[in-house]
């Protein structure tokens, strides 16, 4: 690690402010989502320093238990989940702010017996009110919970005191269903109350693709249509759907990856300069450029789209498979485990230039990426020499596994005659920073704390973006199975996806 580095990194954490004081309300705390992530996120904010002493965790769910055994639950989770050694001091210190509220989320009388529970807290640990409820539940829940929240009085805000409300994605299964969900929730919540949280977005490399691009003379300048020939953004997963098969075959991988995580990547390189760096400015810029984003009616979306389904194959040396024969599955399924697009933007900065997107399962590996590509160079002036052609210019900022930031470029091969050779500059954060093991959510959390929203999806965005999709959506259900593609778990995909590319003249970049 750069010794410089470390210094920067330390020097940033000193100056964070502690987060604002407040009560941290989890309904649905008996799951899974709670356990993995949410405790050693506040875990891991404790250590940095950045959890306030007032403050206070409620874990609301149906089931009956006491205060000790959700902790100790609690603790087991965290010792399982961590990624960082554990700090058994503050450890303690956390979980001594823990209890446990018993109550069914659709009774009304649950939400007085919370405001009860909620002030007696406030008063004993100095909260001043602040209360921020985390929905860590199934979607169809959102809307009724907040509703309630609000007519109960808990998230009304007075006396200088804020409420806010984050929820998980899905944020809607499509453009009418989105619609519905920011209708219900702006009827009694102000949309600076409402954190929609994707962890995509608490990763340091995503967050950097502002930085990157705007605090950098040597980027901004060429990052339009005259200097870029496309942008092909990667998520793909090495896993299979595994016991998720009931989640999944309802899904499928356009709405479970493409509104969201690849959408937020899109809006973050693509979008126009903000007129400043604060969550408004930012959050209207996203939308912006997802509004600017072709929306094609369904003869398009099958051209330009292309879902597969994963069938049988190997993955690092095990046997998968075919997704219609994993638990919960129809043995009938059309649903799509990989999808490809290609979008278009209607604005002057990126008229002509194609934006490539894939997404999947059970595929060669893991691989998040955004990768630019640069327009050729003119190889008139090296026709006299022994070239055949030169190496591609790309600039890909990877997020996973390894976050990075590559260029790659043509240099001459050392020796008499004039060669040419692709080569590359790869900038690791964990080289050059002191960088703690994280869950990606502690970013967010610490967000919300302190009423920072940049992060954070607006409902013009979500809209702007399931606008995009539901042509593919709607094409794809009147196909039926007609169109859908297969390719062998451990692949790199289907070979329509590769066409896709292939008839404009390119190729996708190998994943991993």
């Amino acid at each position: 690690m750069n010794e410089a580095g470390a210094a920067i990194a330390a020097s940033v954490a000193r100056r964070a402010r502690t987060a604002d004081p407040c009560s941290f309300v989890i309904f649905g705390a008996s799951g899974d989502l709670t356990q993995r992530l949410l405790i050693p996120a506040l875990y891991n904010l404790a250590v940095d320093g950045l959890l306030p002493d007032a403050f206070c965790i409620i874990g609301v769910a149906r089931t009956p238990r006491s205060h000790e055994g959700f902790r100790a639950d609690l603790e087991k989770g965290l010792r399982a989940f961590a990624k960082r050694d554990i700090d058994d001091a503050v450890a303690a210190k956390l979980f001594a702010c823990v209890c446990y509220f018993q109550g069914e989320a659709e009774d009304p009388k649950t939400y007085e017996r919370l405001r009860q529970e909620l002030e007696r807290l406030e008063q004993a640990r100095g909260t001043k009110g602040n209360r921020l409820f985390y929905l860590a539940t199934p979607p169809v829940a959102f809307a009724p919970i907040s509703i309630r929240l609000a007519q109960s009085g808990l998230a009304r805000e007075s006396n200088g005191a804020w409420r806010r409300i984050i929820i998980e994605k899905p944020f809607g299964t499509d453009l009418a269903s989105a619609r519905t969900l920011n209708h219900q929730l702006l009827e009694v919540l102000d949309e600076h109350q409402i954190y929609r949280i994707d962890h995509y977005l608490g990763k340091e490399t995503v967050q950097n693709i502002l930085v990157l691009r705007f605090a950098n003379g040597l980027f901004e300048p060429i990052w339009n249509r005259d200097h870029i020939d496309h942008v092909q953004i990667t998520v793909t997963e090495a896993l299979t759907v595994e016991h998720r098969g009931k989640f999944y075959d309802s899904t499928g991988a356009l709405r479970d990856m493409v509104p969201n995580h690849l959408f937020q990547l899109l809006s973050l390189v693509a979008m126009e300069p903000p007129a400043r760096f604060e969550a408004n400015a930012v959050r209207a810029g996203k939308a912006e450029l997802l509004d600017a984003t072709q929306v094609e009616n369904e003869a398009e979306a099958l051209r330009n789209g292309v879902r597969a389904q994963y069938t049988a194959g190997s993955i690092a040396n095990r046997a998968v498979s075919d997704y219609r024969k994993a638990q919960d599955v129809r043995p009938d399924s059309t649903t799509e485990t990989y999808v490809a697009l290609k979008l278009m933007i209607d604005n002057w900065r990126w008229a002509g230039v194609p934006f490539y997107l894939r997404t999947g399962k059970a595929l060669r590996a893991q691989n998040t990426e955004v990768a630019i590509k640069f327009k050729q160079a003119p190889f008139a002036m090296f026709r006299a020499t022994p070239i055949d052609r030169l190496a591609q210019n790309f600039l890909i900022l990877g997020i996973q596994p390894d976050e990075c930031i590559s260029l790659q470029f043509n240099a001459k091969v050392p020796g008499p005659t004039i060669t040419l050779s692709g080569v590359g500059m790869t900038f690791k954060y964990e080289d050059y920073f002191q960088v703690a093991p994280s869950t990606g959510y502690e970013t967010l959390i610490y967000d919300c704390m302190i009423g920072d929203a940049i992060l954070f999806q607006r409902a013009d965005g979500i809209e702007a973006g399931w606008s995009v999709v539901q042509p593919f959506i709607d094409a794809w259900r009147h196909a039926g199975a007609q169109g859908l593609a297969t390719y062998p778990a451990g692949s790199e995909g289907p070979k329509e996806a590769d066409e896709l590319l292939a008839r404009d003249g390119r190729r996708w970049r190998p994943i991993g």
